[in-house]
């Protein structure tokens, strides 16, 4: 069968044509050859919104860069999550498909997507499709913080917050161009450059394909491209800008069971475009401030083509924000952080609700760092959020971290708050069926975790046990009593368990990553479980660098969950699955590399969510060119 020739792959070659003109460009003026970049320690930016050092923070944190992705040959936002610990992955679908994340418990809507410094989530404009189709390039950084997270982030940040950022361009110039075939009429390819010194850096990415999936009507055709630029004007002004996009079209045949099953006309269409431009300003050596103004604009296109009448659903959602944030350190024990948040938002929905709403929010946020002992590091912070739809929302954070054993053994633990706004759906949608309710009230949180992590001699891995609860209040759910229907706060659930987490080299060179959560979560209300948290759920990626090549594996797995039925809809058992994957480098030259890897080695027949059915066995190959 011969393999489409789609648009993204298009699309993709015509951005390979730009990499060249855009090196040319830069080589065009002679500059000082750039040093390579230095190895730092590992500093995090989402827990507190400056770079702390990992050891410092009382908060619970993952982190994994693109670098590390790339080794392991995930290049989907999805994959990449999934190897996370607390965060289960659930996809109604292949890859493409419409992705849920149960970041220690909370629904999608409930933990903050955080893209280049501003929200790209927020109750009118979800991240469910973006989440499973999106791309990670060579030049971006993933961050989790866990647990509520609204008093830096506010809205949406009750689970947590994930934070995908592309980084600054570092060292001499590089580029690389990928290609890779395989099952299921798969053909994707990639292309990045990316250079830096101290005055300039720029790093471009651009990926995509195709692939026919496992099911008719499945095709997925996607384009992710991301563009950072930074410029030093002089030793007090760094100015830059960000370009971030996908494309994505999936075939959405729904579940394989039941009615209307195996649809082969419905599609959806995805365009989500991200931009920021950022000021950071050097005051005096103990006071900076760093600005941020971003705009993003979603249309969301579904199409179920009928004999009776097509029925087309579409969202668009603009958004437009100012950050800005101080940073006063007068010494290495006080660091304050203080800011504001302005965002206009527009959404519009032409299907159930019919919405066409504005809203806009403003919120002022301060934080204490405070460290008084050399081993010891305190956090305090507060926020007010002011919505002119539902009203204000206050949030608070405080955490501690103490490092004893020659800080190799790092004890810590928080406590924060957080919410989650009502959408315009739940305010003020209007059919014959339903009708909004302005009245409601935002879902709320509180959480606490406490935990240690132990850091291996050698800069060699860490590992680290974590204990969390979490509470929400105000849960908004349908009331079916009434005609028509409306939304009300009622319900209350739990979450808690146990996360495991470590990276850590072996005594035989061999390098790990282990993630494992135990998860009991709960509808307090109804004295129910909720649906598709696995109360068992990890990873374990093992990888050994022998010269030349290199071999990797790795086993994901979600045990003992609940899910409801695609056909009948009442609350079933759902399947265990455990799905294994590898994966082989060869650097035939220091230019040229073969790739190959096996998802689902064992062929695995699985759903995620009930009727919808995981790919089976995938072998792939590749090569990937540096120039």
């Amino acid at each position: 069968m011969s393999v489409p020739f789609p648009a993204s792959l298009r699309r993709l070659i015509l951005a390979a044509g730009f990499v060249p003109a855009l090196l040319a460009a830069q080589s065009a003026t002679p500059a000082p050859a750039p040093a390579e970049p230095e190895q730092l320690d590992a500093f995090v930016v989402t827990a507190t919104r400056s770079a702390a050092h990992v050891t410092t923070l009382g908060s619970s944190v993952d982190f994994i860069s693109g670098e590390e992705l790339a080794r392991q040959q995930r290049t989907s936002l999805r994959d990449a999550l999934g190897a996370l610990a607390g965060a289960p992955v659930m996809a109604s679908g292949a890859s493409g498909a419409t992705t849920s994340l149960f970041l220690r418990g909370a629904n999608s809507n409930q933990t903050l997507f955080l893209v280049d410094g501003i929200r790209f989530s927020d109750p009118n404009a979800d991240y469910f499709v973006a989440l499973g189709g999106m791309r990670v390039g060579p030049c971006d950084s993933l961050e989790i913080a866990h647990g509520p997270q609204s008093t830096l982030y506010g809205g949406e940040a009750v689970g947590g917050v994930v934070a995908l950022s592309a980084q600054r361009g570092a060292g001499a110039p590089r580029q690389t161009l990928a290609v890779e075939v395989g099952s299921f009429g798969t053909i994707q390819g990639a292309v990045s450059a990316q250079a830096g010194d101290a005055e300039s850096a720029y790093s471009f990415s651009v990926s995509g394909g195709h692939t026919d999936n496992d099911r008719v009507n499945n095709d997925f055709d996607s384009t992710t491209y991301v563009l950072r630029l930074d410029r030093r004007i002089n030793d007090a002004i760094v100015v830059g800008a960000t370009w971030r996009g996908f494309y994505g079209v999936y075939g959405s045949p729904g579940a394989a069971i039941g009615w209307g099953a195996n649809d082969p006309d419905n599609q959806e269409r995805e365009s989500n475009q991200l931009a920021t431009v950022f000021l950071a300003l050097t005051h005096t050596p103990e006071l900076s401030s760093r600005a941020t103004f971003g705009g993003q604009y979603r249309r969301y296109l579904a199409e179920s083509p009928d004999p009776f009448g097509d029925s087309v659903t579409e969202v668009t959602n603009r958004r437009g924000v100012l950050d800005w944030q101080t940073v006063w350190q007068p010494n290495t024990r006080h660091r304050v952080t203080g800011g504001f948040t302005a965002e206009a938002n527009d959404t519009r929905n032409t299907g159930f609700g019919a919405i066409d709403r504005s809203q806009r929010l403003f919120a002022v946020f301060a934080q204490e760092e405070f460290s008084p002992t050399e081993n010891v590091f305190l956090t305090f912070g507060l926020r007010h959020d002011d919505f002119d739809t539902f009203g204000e929302a206050t949030t608070g954070k405080v955490t501690a971290a103490w490092l004893a054993g020659q800080k190799r053994v790092k004890l810590r633990t928080s406590y924060g708050t957080g919410f989650r706004s009502p959408s315009f759906l739940d305010l003020y949608g209007q059919s014959p069926y339903y009708v909004g309710n302005p009245n409601l009230e935002p879902e709320k949180a509180r959480g606490w975790d406490a935990g240690i992590d132990y850091y291996l001699p050698g800069g060699r891995g860490s590992v680290g046990v974590t204990w969390f609860e979490q509470r929400y209040d105000n849960l908004i759910v349908y009331d079916f009593v009434v005609f028509p229907s409306t939304v009300v706060n009622v319900d209350r659930a739990r979450s808690r368990g146990v996360e495991i987490a470590g990276k850590f080299t072996l005594p035989c060179a061999l390098e790990a990553r282990v993630a494992y959560t135990y998860l009991d979560a709960e509808n307090l209300t109804q004295q129910t479980r909720l649906a598709r948290r696995p109360r068992h759920s990890g990873s374990l990626d093992l990888w050994h660098d022998f010269g030349r090549w290199s071999l990797g594996g790795a086993v994901t797995f979600a045990w003992d969950r609940e899910d409801v039925h695609a056909d009948t809809y009442v609350t079933i058992d759902a399947e265990a699955y455990t799905v294994a994957r590898f994966y082989a480098a060869w650097k035939a030259t220091d230019r040229l590399t073969l790739k190959a890897r096996v998802e689902n080695a064992f062929d695995e027949r699985y759903d995620q969510v009930h009727g919808y059915p995981q790919p089976g066995a995938g072998a792939y190959g590749g090569v990937e060119w540096r120039f």
